[in-house]
């Protein structure tokens, strides 16, 4: 699935880490003081569960590009625990700007060559940018995968974070491909990871209180009012929605069974 381009990291990564902040600070908010006071009732948005029910129906046949080449089929699930981890990391990395059929070709090309730390560690830059083109910014990825690939050798045995706060420390690695590689890798679910698909749907829909610019606003705002249990599935949901139905241009709103319910449906 598209994200953003990874071009313009040091200037985004102030922002992440304010976030990432207030993210943290607002978990178990007053839990420990065992306060009796009554709680606001918690903002969320209209109709947003038969939203939610009508886009899980239209999702029920699990046939969009990413339920066949998304990220979760990218790896050799049969390699070892500490490889797959990485398999699953790189392909974030890859498919940033860059459809999931790009994506998994890439990573099929690059597992015939053996797809392990070490082996691109080993791997001269020309021939690892051979093998990953054509995704997008596959220059800046070359860069990207040897320098965090170096550092998970160095740092962490050859194995990837436990943590999104140290993910997003790696070169080339963003909050959403963080929050995903803690889902797929770890089989933890630390946040909403808010690609371009869920930041536009989330926006059509008017899941957020008021439009958000950047992905990680979104996120924030997600996480606010979605019910946790929610919070694994809803990026492969919405993926696969914005792939065949809510499109970026010329949404399909004829298609949608949310035409009547949906804030930004075309109504012919």
């Amino acid at each position: 699935s598209r994200v953003h381009s990874t071009a313009g990291i040091p200037r985004r990564s102030r922002r992440r880490k304010s976030i990432a902040i207030a993210y943290e600070s607002v978990q178990g908010d007053g839990a420990e003081q065992g306060t009796s006071e009554p709680q606001r009732p918690r903002w969320e948005p209209r109709d947003w569960r038969q939203q939610l029910e009508r886009i899980q129906e239209m999702r029920r046949n699990r046939d969009a590009p990413v339920d066949e080449m998304g990220v979760e089929k990218c790896y050799d699930s049969s390699a070892p625990p500490q490889v797959m981890r990485y398999q699953v990391l790189l392909s974030l990395m890859l498919s940033s700007q860059t459809k999931d059929q790009v994506t998994s070709a890439a990573m099929l090309r690059l597992r015939q060559h053996g797809l392990t730390v070490d082996s691109i560690l080993q791997m001269d830059d020309a021939t690892l940018g051979r093998i990953i083109y054509p995704v997008g910014f596959w220059r800046n990825k070359v860069k990207y995968i040897k320098q965090t690939t170096a550092i998970l050798k160095q740092k962490y045995g050859g194995d990837i974070p436990r943590t999104v706060e140290e993910l997003v420390q790696l070169p080339g690695v963003g909050p959403k491909m963080a929050h995903l590689a803690m889902n797929i890798a770890w089989d933890s679910v630390s946040g909403i990871a808010v690609d371009t698909h869920v930041h536009r749907i989330t926006n059509r829909l008017k899941w957020v209180k008021k439009e958000t610019r950047y992905p990680e606003e979104t996120r924030v705002a997600l996480e606010d009012w979605l019910p946790r249990d929610l919070w694994r599935e809803i990026n492969w949901l919405l993926v696969g929605f914005g792939q065949q139905t809510c499109l970026p241009v010329n949404p399909r709103c004829n298609e949608c069974l949310n035409q009547d319910i949906c804030p930004a449906a075309k109504r012919h």
